[in-house]
């Protein structure tokens, strides 16, 4: 290629994750330079197993189903926020850890934000309503109708966050998730 040939455009795909313990949100588009494609989006339900440990088993297993269906380059999730109930708090890190073991357990880099960042990155407001996000997100993929849940609004909200932030895999001191994997087979399994 000479100078003023363009470089090929790079193909990525992002899943999105609103980790919750009744619904969980996903959302997995395809970007190709500028252009965002929705490949799919949705919920699942989790309210119609009894225990929470079914729920988490069920996370994982439909995790592990959309990462080998899709074969995203990265998982971008939404971090649990701070409340009063400690146990609810509890719960939902559970979900978001569960759903994360999943895209580590085929080695898929993931990537937390938080919600107020998330809100940001789409509507250009961190106090954004969920009504809010859900309308922007139509408008980006110019999709008919508000989703029924907007657990899947907030997941594609997320995959796009993380397209906006142009990152790779979350860093923590210099190191990110993948090289963690690589470097700790013994502590994944």
């Amino acid at each position: 290629m000479s100078k003023v040939d363009k470089k090929p455009l790079k193909e990525k795909i992002i899943l999105g994750l609103d980790p919750g313990t009744n619904v969980m949100g996903y959302g997995v588009i395809l970007v190709h330079g500028l252009q965002l494609t929705l490949l799919q989006f949705g919920v699942i339900q989790l309210s119609k197993f009894e225990s929470h440990e079914l729920r988490l088993k069920k996370i994982f297993e439909r995790v592990l189903g959309l990462v080998d269906e899709f074969n995203p380059d990265e998982v971008a999730l939404e971090a649990p926020f701070y409340g009063k109930n400690v146990q609810s708090m509890l719960k939902l890190g559970r979900a978001q850890g569960v759903a994360m073991s999943a895209a580590l357990f085929r080695e898929i880099p993931i990537v937390e934000y938080a919600p107020k960042k998330v809100k940001q990155s789409v509507t250009g407001n961190g106090n954004a309503s969920k009504e809010q996000v859900a309308k922007m997100v139509m408008q980006i993929f110019k999709l008919k109708e508000l989703p029924k849940l907007l657990d899947a609004s907030d997941a594609l909200a997320v995959a796009l966050c993380h397209h906006y932030q142009g990152k790779g895999p979350q860093k923590s001191a210099g190191k990110s998730w993948e090289s963690y994997v690589k470097e700790n087979p013994g502590r994944i399994k």
